[in-house]
C-alpha cells in the first residue's frame, strides 16, 4: 500500500503541489479568522451540581458574578473626594446607557454595600453585567463599550471572566508571535547544521507551515459545530509546527540515504514511503487516538484542545505523506544542493557509536534497567505530594489588568479572597442554614437572597483553609438532607473544583484504557508483537511520571519561579495534567515507534534479535536525538509565553523528550528489548497469522537493489 501510495504521490506531483497552495491561500485568509472564532471558559462539566447551581441561581435570583469588573483606583485621592466621586458617576452612567449592559452596581448607588470600596478607600469597582446570553456576544460588547469606562484622573483596570477572556486571547497571539521569533530562526540553524544544506534545511519548515495553516482552516470550520478554547491554538502550532519537523525530518533522511544507494528519484520516493512513511503513519494516528481520548470528558476545554491537537497532528502527518514526497520528487538529487562546508562526518558501520552503545546496553541489561529506573522515580516522587485545585487570573503574567484586578479585589477590598460556598435552596429553607453552620470548619451559613420559594445561602469558612479542606465542607453541605418538600443545589468556587476532580477521575481510567488499547492495537499492527506494545505502555508512563514529578516540583512547590517568569498557586490544575497526559502519551509513543520500525526491518532481514536492536539503534539513534532537540526548540518557545497553562505544558513536555530520548530509549527499550530477546516478536498463532496477512508492514527494498550499509548520517 505505502509503495503504491509513493508511486501515486509522484505521478500526481504537481496536482498535490497545486492542492497544497490552495490550501496554504485559504489556510492564510479565511483560517486565520479562527482567533476570533475561539472562546475561553469551558472548564467545567456542564452538568456538574456546581454548574446547574450557577445556572439556577442566575435563573431564580438574578446573575450573581458580573462579566465585567471595572476598578477605578487612585495613588492619593479617596472616593471620599468630589472629583473621584463625579468621575466614577459619570462612567457608571455612560456604561449605564449602553444597550449591551443589563446592570452595574457601583459605590455611587443608594445603599451601595461596602463591599464595592476598598479598605483605603482609594479604588473601588463596577460590577457590570452584559445582556448577551453566550459568550462570543458578551465579548463582541465588552469591545463596543471599553471606551466609556474611563474615568478623567483615575486609573482605570478591567477584569472580570470576560476580560480575562479577551487578555488570554492577546497574549496568547504575542506568545505565538514571540514563540515563532524564537523557534524559526534556532530551528532552521540546527535543520542545516543536521542536514548539513541549506535546501534540505528548508523542506520540514515548509511542511511545518502548511501543518500549522491546515489546522487553522480545520478548526476554523469546526467552531461552527463546537465552541472551542482559545488555548487550542498553542496546541495546534505547538504540535503542528514540532511533529511537522520530526516527520520530515525522517522522510527526508531516508529519501537521502535511498538516493545515497543508488536508486533513482522515483524508486526512492516509494521506499522512503514504505518505511519511513508508514512509521509517520502510525506515529500520527498513535497520538491522534491519545488526544481523542480526551473527547470523553466534559469539560468543552478539553474537548477543545483535544480537537486543535488531533488537527495539527493529522495535516502534519498527510503532508509528510503528500506533499513532502511530491516536493522531493520534483527537487530530487537538488535536495543536496546549498550544501555547507562543515567537517565531514566519518560514515559508521556495524561498530558505530549509537551501535556501540547498545551492545553496552545489552551486555548488563540488568544493571541498566534498576539504574534508569531508580533515576526515573527520584523524578517522580515530587508527584506524590500533588494538590489540584482550579486556576485564576494568576495563569496571565503580571501586571495584566484582569489579573491586577483580581488581585486588587483580594487584597484590597472587604470580603477579599473569599470564595464563599453557595447553596441554592428552591422550597423551604427553615433549619437549613443552622444546621450548615454547625459543619466542621463552617464560620457562618447566612441567607443572602431570597425571591419566590428560591433561598440563597452563603457560607463561609477560614481563609487559612486548604483546596481540600473546603471541598470537603462541599461534600458535608451536600450529605445533608434537605427539608422536606425542598431540593438543594450546592456551588461556588470549592463546589467548582470538587465537581471537576470526581468528573476527571470517573474518567481517567477509560480515557487511560483508550490510550492504552489504541496504542497496543497499532503497535501490535505495526510489529506483530504481543509484548512490545504492552512494553511501550509501560515505557510511556514512566517518562511520563519523571515529567510529572518535575511539573509539581516547579508549578506546585514553586522552584524556579523567577528563571520561568511565573508565580506558584500552590496546587496544580487537574484538567491541564489530564492534556498534558494525553500529549506525553503520544510524543512517548512517537519515538518509540520511530526506533522499533527500523528494529524490525532489521529483525526480518536478519532474524537476530541483539543485531536488529544494535543496528536499529545505529541508525535512528541520531535522527531520534535530532528530532528531540528540534522538538525542544519548539517546545521552548512557548515554555517561556506568559500563560502559565501553556508554560506548564511546555516545560512537562520538554522533561519527557528529554527523558524518553535519552535514558528511556537509548537504554531501558535496548536493554528490555535484550532481556526477552525473540519473545520481543512472539504473537500466538492465530494473532501471528492475522499480522501476516492485515499488519502495517515495512515494505523491503527490492532484492536487486543495492545493499544497504550499516549507517548513514542524517
Amino acid at each position: 500500500m505505502f509503495g503504491w501510495w509513493g508511486g501515486a504521490v509522484v505521478r500526481l506531483r504537481w496536482w498535490v503541489v497545486a492542492a497544497t497552495l490552495a490550501l496554504v491561500v485559504a489556510g492564510a485568509t479565511w483560517g486565520a479568522g479562527v482567533f476570533g472564532a475561539l472562546t475561553g471558559g469551558g472548564y467545567d462539566d456542564p452538568d456538574s451540581e456546581s454548574n446547574r447551581a450557577a445556572a439556577a441561581i442566575a435563573q431564580q435570583l438574578g446573575t450573581r458574578d458580573p462579566d465585567l469588573v471595572v476598578l477605578w483606583s487612585s495613588d492619593t485621592a479617596t472616593v471620599e473626594d468630589d472629583t473621584y466621586r463625579t468621575a466614577v458617576a459619570d462612567a457608571v452612567a455612560r456604561i449605564r446607557a449602553r444597550p449591551e449592559v443589563a446592570q452595574v452596581a457601583a459605590y455611587t448607588d443608594p445603599q451601595a454595600p461596602p463591599v464595592l470600596v476598598s479598605t483605603d478607600k482609594r479604588a473601588t469597582y463596577a460590577a457590570v453585567h452584559l445582556r448577551a446570553a453566550d459568550e462570543d456576544g458578551k465579548m463582541a460588547a465588552y469591545h463596543r463599550i471599553e471606551g466609556d469606562f474611563a474615568a478623567p484622573g483615575l486609573r482605570t483596570q478591567v477584569g472580570g471572566l470576560v476580560a480575562f477572556t479577551d487578555q488570554a486571547n492577546t497574549q496568547t497571539e504575542e506568545d505565538i508571535t514571540r514563540a515563532e521569533i524564537f523557534s524559526l530562526p534556532v530551528l532552521f540553524i540546527l535543520l542545516v547544521l543536521i542536514f548539513r544544506g541549506l535546501v534540505a534545511a528548508l523542506s520540514p519548515l515548509v511542511i511545518g507551515g502548511v501543518a500549522i495553516l491546515g489546522a487553522f482552516l480545520a478548526v476554523r470550520a469546526l467552531t461552527y459545530l463546537t465552541d472551542i478554547s482559545v488555548f487550542a491554538i498553542n496546541v495546534i502550532t505547538l504540535l503542528g509546527l514540532g511533529m511537522a519537523v520530526d516527520y520530515s525530518l525522517f522522510v527526508v533522511s531516508r529519501f537521502r540515504e535511498e538516493l545515497a544507494h543508488g536508486r533513482d528519484v522515483p524508486a526512492a520516493i516509494r521506499i522512503t514511503v514504505a518505511t519511513a512513511g508508514r512509521t509517520v503513519m502510525v506515529s500520527g494516528l498513535t497520538i491522534v487516538l491519545a488526544l481523542s481520548s480526551l473527547l470523553i470528558f466534559p469539560q468543552p476545554f478539553l474537548g477543545g484542545l483535544a480537537i486543535g491537537g488531533m488537527a495539527a497532528v493529522l495535516v502534519a502527518m498527510l503532508a509528510a505523506l503528500t506533499v513532502l514526497p511530491a516536493a522531493l520528487s520534483l527537487l530530487g538529487h537538488r535536495i543536496d544542493k546549498l550544501r555547507i562546508p562543515l567537517p565531514s562526518r566519518k560514515r559508521a558501520g556495524a561498530g558505530g557509536g549509537w551501535a556501540r552503545l547498545a551492545h553496552s546496553v545489552m551486555q548488563r541489561p540488568i544493571l541498566y534497567v534498576v539504574g534508569v529506573l531508580a533515576v526515573l522515580v527520584v523524578f517522580a516522587g515530587p508527584f506524590l505530594r500533588v494538590q489540584f485545585g482550579g486556576f485564576d487570573e494568576r495563569v496571565l503574567p503580571p501586571g495584566s489588568a484582569a489579573r491586577v484586578v483580581g488581585e486588587r479585589l483580594d487584597a484590597d477590598f472587604p470580603g477579599g479572597g473569599e470564595d464563599p460556598i453557595t447553596v441554592l435552596v428552591t422550597g423551604p429553607a427553615a433549619g437549613l442554614p443552622e444546621r450548615i453552620g454547625a459543619l466542621p470548619e463552617v464560620t457562618a451559613a447566612t441567607v443572602t437572597a431570597a425571591r419566590g420559594d428560591a433561598t440563597l445561602i452563603t457560607v463561609t469558612y477560614p481563609a487559612t483553609l486548604s483546596g481540600a479542606e473546603s471541598r470537603e465542607i462541599v461534600s458535608g453541605i451536600r450529605d445533608l438532607s434537605p427539608p422536606a418538600g425542598a431540593e438543594m443545589l450546592v456551588g461556588g468556587r470549592p463546589a467548582i473544583d470538587l465537581d471537576l476532580l470526581e468528573s476527571l477521575a470517573d474518567r481517567l481510567p477509560w480515557m487511560a484504557l483508550i490510550m492504552a488499547t489504541a496504542t497496543m492495537v497499532l503497535l501490535f499492527l505495526a510489529f506483530g508483537s504481543i509484548l512490545l506494545p504492552v512494553k511501550a505502555v509501560l515505557m510511556n508512563l514512566v517518562s511520563i511520571g519523571a515529567s510529572f514529578g518535575v511539573v509539581v516540583f516547579i508549578f506546585q512547590e514553586g522552584h524556579f519561579e523567577s528563571l520561568l517568569r511565573f508565580e506558584s498557586t500552590g496546587y496544580i490544575e487537574p484538567s491541564n495534567m489530564i492534556l498534558v497526559l494525553a500529549v506525553l502519551f503520544g510524543l512517548a509513543t512517537d519515538y518509540e515507534v520511530f526506533l522499533l520500525s527500523r528494529v524490525r526491518e532489521e529483525w526480518d532481514a536478519r532474524q537476530d534479535n541483539t543485531a536488529a536492536v544494535a543496528t536499529g539503534l545505529q541508525h535512528t539513534g541520531g535522527i531520534i536525538t535530532a528530532a528531540a532537540l528540534l522538538l525542544i526548540t519548539v517546545v521552548a518557545g512557548f515554555a517561556t509565553g506568559g500563560v502559565t497553562v501553556i508554560k506548564t505544558i511546555g516545560v512537562g513536555m520538554i522533561v519527557a523528550i528529554v527523558v524518553d530520548a535519552t535514558l528511556v530509549r537509548a537504554l531501558l527499550v535496548p536493554a528490555t528489548m535484550r532481556l526477552l530477546g525473540r519473545w520481543n516478536w512472539w504473537a500466538p498463532g492465530v494473532l501471528g497469522r492475522f499480522y501476516a496477512r492485515y499488519g502495517i508492514h515495512e515494505t523491503p527494498p527490492a532484492p536487486d537493489a543495492p545493499a544497504r550499509p550499516e549507517s548513514v548520517s542524517a
